[in-house]
């Protein structure tokens, strides 16, 4: 497998010390400077990747060791970085905080696997000297973790950096690779708890731009490079075992490793079928492999607008997925046409997947504000808009409703992120499609919500570690195909 010539992963000691608006900054210094950027976020976070691919101009991948292997995590992240210039890898929260006191899923454990150098980044407002034996602990704690080079972020003054700076070089025997000072007009905004997705923001280029001046400013770019250029092309086994969410409450793993081999597997089905993709500034997320999926299985996907388009064309299938449809709900409900349209085409049988925002534009209508907004009324469920997340963080399901896209018993790994509350309207032809083993889903046990070929639910999936789904929904969009024509004109 091609490795990267460069690759590091930057890291840090605690969630919003700056991770992601420095890996923002090198990508964007390193895309004007001619380097090709392979960009990963670990973790399921899209919105953080979204500005990762707004700034390298390629899509960032996530590896997540939650939903997927440790041999395909190292195998999209050859896949990806192949012919690369430069491979950066962002981390989540600390470099040692996972799922349990073991630091299962935590950035450390993603480092290890792909033998990749850490960057790692210190806020050291109000402190000096201390920094050092913090970073030298994070060095003693895992020493197979390799932490080559020191960011400082809101550095209060050269006296502040030039003593941290002796301190972590003189105990720690590593560079301080780049001291950034306390920054005034931050503009990259925030929201719940990350930042607001660049879809969403006018002035994103300026964004991009303010960030990659701190990174030509305040980082010693060549030195980073140089310290990622020693990274070790060679992976060696370290003997990392899947990660077995239901292990601690002895329940049954999934069934069968099906997440190895080729990465998505194009389908045998004859002919090719027509899935809809609504993505816009509403609906944006989808993780690039799962859309890359349904066309290695044999879909030709249609970019749809939920708020331009006025009618849905003529579609074999559609896959809605996540976004915030709570920020523009007046622009969703104003376009009538285009909702009634996808309300008829449910009711008449059309394969539709909808993922948590699309989920909630499945239903009758959202709560914001204090004003209602209808929605396509597909599914009888309407959603009230919270201030603290309803969902947040790793999910299991276990497939227990009939469906078209998962089998009964199996097990279905993913994440949620939602501040809506689902209140049932009727019991309208619906039903649950899962069990709850880890989550929260709609109500604390039951999640996914079926009429007919549609199924709304909260919880994301990865196709890396969901590899049956994108050929399930093909195979559907196929069976819908067939049926269209046997129909009588007019039906």
């Amino acid at each position: 497998m091609m490795h990267p010539a460069e690759s590091i992963c930057v890291a840090a000691l605690k969630g919003g010390s700056g991770k992601t608006v420095l890996s923002v900054g090198m990508i964007a210094a390193w895309h004007e400077e001619g380097l090709t950027i392979a960009a990963f976020k670990k973790g399921p976070d899209f919105i953080d990747a979204g500005w990762h691919t707004f700034a390298s101009g390629t899509p960032c991948r996530n590896l997540d060791s939650f939903m997927m292997s440790p041999d395909r995590i190292r195998e999209l992240f050859h896949q990806y970085a192949a012919g690369a210039d430069m491979a950066l890898v962002e981390g989540n929260r600390g470099l040692y905080d996972g799922l349990d006191a073991r630091g299962r899923c935590s950035t450390a454990e993603l480092a290890k696997l792909l033998n990749v150098p850490v960057i790692l980044i210190v806020d050291v407002t109000m402190v000096t000297r201390t920094v050092a034996a913090v970073v030298k602990g994070c060095q003693v704690f895992d020493p197979g973790i390799e932490i080559k080079g020191v960011i400082l972020n809101r550095v209060a003054g050269s006296r502040q950096e030039k003593l941290i700076k002796e301190a972590i070089e003189y105990y720690c025997g590593i560079p301080v690779v780049g001291a950034v000072p306390k920054l005034k007009n931050d503009p990259f905004p925030e929201r719940h708890m990350g930042l607001v997705p660049h879809q969403e923001q006018r002035s994103a280029n300026e964004t991009i731009a303010w960030a990659k001046d701190i990174a030509f400013n305040y980082l010693d770019l060549k030195l980073i490079r140089k310290i990622a250029a020693a990274s070790d092309p060679n992976i060696p086994d370290k003997g990392f075992p899947s990660f077995d969410p239901l292990d601690q409450a002895g329940s049954p793993q999934n069934h069968g490793d099906g997440d190895r081999g080729v990465p998505f597997p194009a389908t045998s089905s004859p002919g090719r079928v027509r899935i809809g993709v609504i993505k816009d500034s509403i609906f944006w997320f989808y993780y690039p492999e799962n859309l890359e999926a349904l066309s290695n299985a044999g879909a030709s996907l249609i970019e749809l607008d939920s708020t331009a388009d006025q009618e849905l064309p003529q579609l074999d299938g559609l896959y809605i997925g996540g976004g915030f449809p709570e920020t523009q709900p007046e622009r969703l409900s104003s376009n009538v046409s285009f909702l009634k349209s996808l309300k008829t085409a449910a009711e008449s049988g059309l394969p539709v997947y909808a993922e948590c925002g699309g989920f909630m534009y499945l239903g009758g209508g959202l709560h914001v504000g204090g004003r209602f907004y209808p929605m396509a009324g597909v599914l009888p469920v309407d959603f009230i808009l919270k201030k603290k997340p309803s969902g947040h963080g790793y999910t299991v399901l276990e497939t227990e409703g009939e469906n078209l896209y998962f089998s009964p018993g199996e097990i279905i790994k993913g994440h949620e992120f939602h501040y809506s509350e689902p209140i049932l309207t009727s019991g309208r032809n619906v039903h649950f499609a899962f069990n709850v083993r880890r989550g929260h889903g709609i109500d604390g046990n039951k999640d996914g919500l079926c009429f007919k070929g549609v199924l709304g639910v909260y919880t994301h999936i990865h196709a890396a570690g969901a590899p049956g789904w994108a050929e399930a929904l093909v195979r559907a969009a196929l069976s819908f195909k067939r049926l269209k024509k046997k129909l009588p004109s007019g039906a």
